[in-house]
């Protein structure tokens, strides 16, 4: 072979080899692509000079690259609680619908229960209904593996491989992860883990992931309970209606539901009464729950913190990275007749005339609408009224608040439209409209990379940080309220939107060198700030920076861990005009 042929065939070789490792192609897929290699090389010398012959082999050898993608595409496969060799199961655990089984993580000290229903699957007739209680059960059910991410658009295995390089700086080449975890309407499973053995009257944390309201799954390493529960909080999560199938609304609903557009809120209403009713016999206290969320997580965790459903299941809150509760709330979030008159959209869309026409349209064609509907609806039900406006009369279901913002909240959403000074203007005046001349004095960029920079910290202010300090002001004087900011730079998110799950949730790899010292120290901290929080609403303990802050200051989790004046004052009073708060 000719030095210009040999590099041609071993630069395509290597790209559909870099391609089939980030898209999770199955071992036969290697085992397959060697031979065609090794078939290639063989026949090319035997064919001599034969040009066409050489061009004809050329061609199969691309073919057999498509083929072999199209034979080895990593199959759908459930992700198992304990994916190691010769796991241990726990002892039996009876709930009020039957007895469940767990398996215990590789050092032995939590016991993780996934996949246990706490309704019956919202499919056919039961697709835009209240959650239902699941259908009970005789024989053990072992929960080992978690159930299906709910009903959602996935992206091909080698996107997300790529967003692991270029976002987390993270990926590992293993022989382990060549399948798709599965995709389905039937998800509305939780997840337990719990200090390994007999235990009792344990702080309870439920978490509610995020992924604007669209997307999520409740295995990600990120949030696993795992680190809880060996600091002995019991840690649940759940699986909720996401999308067109979680926040639809239809006015015939509302007639004969007495509510519409929250079905994913009335999910995670009903894993918290499976919690208050079930988790003692996990070692749990019912009366003692903190609710946590990040992201679109937190706006759930915010509208639950002023439904009227959701009074009693539980008594703190954590909100990370969101909050609704600024007078125009910034995502996430529409009012009635919005959401109605978006519904009846959709309808027209699909040539249905009513709700039971939708529920006949498969689930794999409905989820291309996630987009569309994916805002939580005053319904006047699960939500009466804006949260704003239900705050400062006073009506809130928790009796203490963790809640906080990172410093670079903006990166991954002005990834591709990046400001500088040609377009910063625009920017700015598209926004703030009137005010826009009081924000332009207050950032005045004088190059490129200024205009960036104050664009970026303008864009999670309005979006994140400013609803996090409306929530702040008003809560302040009646109850415990504890604000942060994450900053802390690292190898991986570094202090982007989700960056500080990792170090709150202790769950920083050992082996991973994107973290360093003084990122585990913080993570020491942070998680241990956490768990006091969720024991007695309470953040502070022994040997811990005290965390207490005035009504203009923020607990910075930096590489020192120190309070801080609120540097955002300026930008917060301009949209406190723009917004009305009071």
């Amino acid at each position: 072979m000719k030095p210009v042929s040999g590099i041609f065939f071993a630069l395509i070789t290597l790209i559909v080899a870099f391609f089939m490792e980030l898209n999770k192609q199955t071992l036969s897929g290697w085992a397959l692509l060697t031979l065609a290699a090794i078939s290639f090389v063989y026949l090319y010398r035997r064919l001599g000079n034969n040009g066409w012959m050489k061009a004809g082999l050329w061609l199969g050898y691309l073919a057999c690259f498509v083929l072999i993608v199209i034979i080895s595409w990593p199959p759908v496969k459930p992700v198992r609680a304990g994916d190691y060799k010769n796991p241990q199961y726990t002892s039996e655990i009876m709930t009020e619908y039957g007895p469940v089984q767990g398996i215990l993580n590789r050092d032995r000290s939590v016991e993780i229960f996934a996949g246990i229903p706490y309704a019956k699957p919202p499919v056919g007739p039961l697709r835009w209904r209240r959650p239902q209680d699941p259908d009970s059960w005789q024989d053990v059910m072992v929960c080992d593996t978690f159930a299906p991410m709910s009903m959602q658009v996935t992206d091909l295995p080698v996107y997300t491989s790529i967003s692991r390089i270029v976002g987390y700086h993270d990926y590992k080449v293993s022989l382990d992860d060549n399948y798709r975890p599965p995709v389905s309407e039937d998800s509305l499973y939780l997840n337990i883990w719990k200090p390994a053995g007999e235990v009792s009257d344990l702080p309870v944390l439920v978490y509610i992931h995020g992924g604007s309201l669209q997307t999520g799954q409740t295995w990600y390493e990120d949030y696993s309970g795992e680190g809880f529960a060996k600091d002995g909080v019991i840690t649940v999560n759940m699986g909720y209606r996401l999308g067109v199938f979680g926040f639809l609304a239809d006015e015939t609903m509302l007639e004969e539901e007495g509510t519409t557009g929250n079905y994913g809120l009335l999910d995670q209403i009903k894993a918290l009464e499976w919690v208050k009713d079930n988790i003692a016999a996990f070692g749990g206290d019912p009366e003692n729950v903190t609710i946590a969320g990040e992201s679109a997580g937190a706006v759930c965790v915010d509208a639950l913190c002023t439904s009227p459903l959701a009074e009693g299941l539980f008594q703190r809150a954590i909100l990370e990275s969101s909050t609704i509760s600024s007078p125009m709330p910034p995502h996430s979030f529409r009012l009635f007749d919005e959401a109605i008159a978006s519904g009846n959209d959709l309808k027209q869309r699909y040539d249905a005339e009513t709700i039971d026409d939708l529920r006949m349209i498969p689930a794999e064609q409905l989820v291309k609408e996630a987009a569309t509907q994916h805002h939580v609806t005053i319904d006047g039900t699960v939500l009466t009224d804006l949260p704003y406006n239900l705050r400062k009369q006073g009506t809130h279901n928790e009796t203490a608040l963790l809640h906080g913002f990172n410093l670079e909240e903006s990166g991954p959403f002005i990834l591709f439209s990046h400001a500088n000074l040609k377009n910063y203007e625009t920017k700015v005046r598209a926004y703030f409209g009137e005010y826009a001349d009081d924000v332009l004095a207050l950032y005045d960029p004088a190059t490129d990379e200024e205009a960036d920079r104050y664009w970026a910290e303008i864009y999670g202010a309005v979006f994140f940080n400013y609803s996090h300090d409306c929530l702040n002001r008003m809560m302040k004087e009646s109850e415990p309220v504890y604000e942060y900011r994450f900053s802390k730079a690292n190898g991986r998110l570094s202090s982007w939107h989700s960056g500080e799950m990792i170090y709150a949730f202790g769950m920083i790899p050992d082996d991973s060198k994107l973290f360093d010292e003084t990122d585990r120290h913080l993570s020491d901290v942070m998680h241990a700030y956490w768990v006091n929080f969720a024991r007695t609403g309470d953040p502070n303990g022994q040997g811990l920076p005290i965390f207490e802050t005035e009504l203009e200051q923020l607990m910075e989790f930096d590489t020192e861990i120190r309070i801080i004046d609120n540097p955002y004052r300026p930008l917060y009073d301009i949209l406190d005009k723009m917004q009305g708060f009071e």
